[in-house]
């Protein structure tokens, strides 16, 4: 009867030391098991994170040959653009001085050139003519409106207009035609000159011009209505001074030009001889 309880006994305290040393495992596995998905969560979450930056790198590199490639036909709009800019308002402007020449000639010419009536007209055409001559300019450099276009019609309107107006005073004998051959002789010669030139440089339009041009287109508007009295006078004397400013004008830019390509050529031999060194 005393050996059952001591067996019992026994029996229950070494239970107890493997109940007790029982939990030592399971606490040592339970966080090698803990642990094992937190590896391979880990060691799962680098490739996702590479994966990311990699479709990420990709994505920026995508968007950078983007920016950096023209999209398809972007040089055809830009083709497109550039043409549409020919027709700006400075060009326009320009389009409207060459149409009005025909339009002045005839209007000056009408009923023999002799009408107040028609020769007033023929002013009002002139005029328009030279004041969209002041305006054109300034708005294509003022708005970045300049074009090959203009650059090449203006200047023709604006000799066109003036020498059709001294041509026709001239044949009605309002004008000696002396005056006409200076003025007109010295516009082509200074355009002509200008193109020979422009290798070495560009003559830059210079004040004395810009008043002359302003003084011949007062002193033809003054001869293209029909004036008397005290204002023919004073149309005499403006015109004068419109002449000598077109002569000493026109010798400043000779010597502009003379200057600009002995430069230029000064320029080239000493570029030739440092080659040559």
């Amino acid at each position: 009867m005393t050996g059952v309880p001591a067996s019992a006994a026994g029996g229950s305290s070494q239970a107890s030391p493997v109940s007790q040393a029982s939990p030592g495992p399971q606490t040592s596995q339970a966080p090698q098991t803990s642990q094992a998905p937190q590896t391979s969560q880990a060691q799962g979450a680098r490739p996702v994170s590479s994966g990311v930056s990699a479709v990420a790198g990709a994505a920026l590199s995508a968007d950078a040959e983007g920016a950096a490639r023209p999209p398809r036909g972007a040089k055809l709009a830009a083709a497109a653009v550039n043409q549409a800019s020919v027709w700006n308002i400075a060009n326009l402007l320009t389009m409207l001085r060459l149409v009005l020449v025909p339009g002045f000639v005839a209007l000056m010419l009408a009923d023999g050139g002799y009408d107040p009536a028609w020769r007033a007209f023929a002013w009002a055409a002139f005029a328009i003519a030279m004041i969209t001559d002041l305006f054109d300019g300034h708005l294509a450099r003022t708005y970045d409106l300049v074009t090959d276009f203009g650059k090449i019609a203006d200047p023709i309107a604006d000799k066109a207009i003036m020498g059709a107006a001294l041509i026709c005073l001239s044949s009605l004998g309002d004008l000696p035609w002396w005056v006409t051959i200076v003025i007109l002789g010295r516009e082509l010669g200074i355009t002509l000159m200008r193109f020979l030139v422009i290798r070495y440089g560009v003559i830059p339009a210079s004040r004395g011009g810009k008043l002359k041009t302003l003084v011949q287109g007062v002193a033809v508007g003054m001869y293209v209505l029909a004036l008397t009295g005290w204002l023919a006078t004073l149309r005499w004397w403006v015109m004068a001074a419109a002449v000598v400013l077109t002569v000493v004008t026109g010798l400043d830019y000779v010597r502009q030009a003379i200057v600009l390509r002995r430069q230029g050529i000064a320029e080239r031999k000493a570029a030739l001889e440092e080659t040559q060194a």
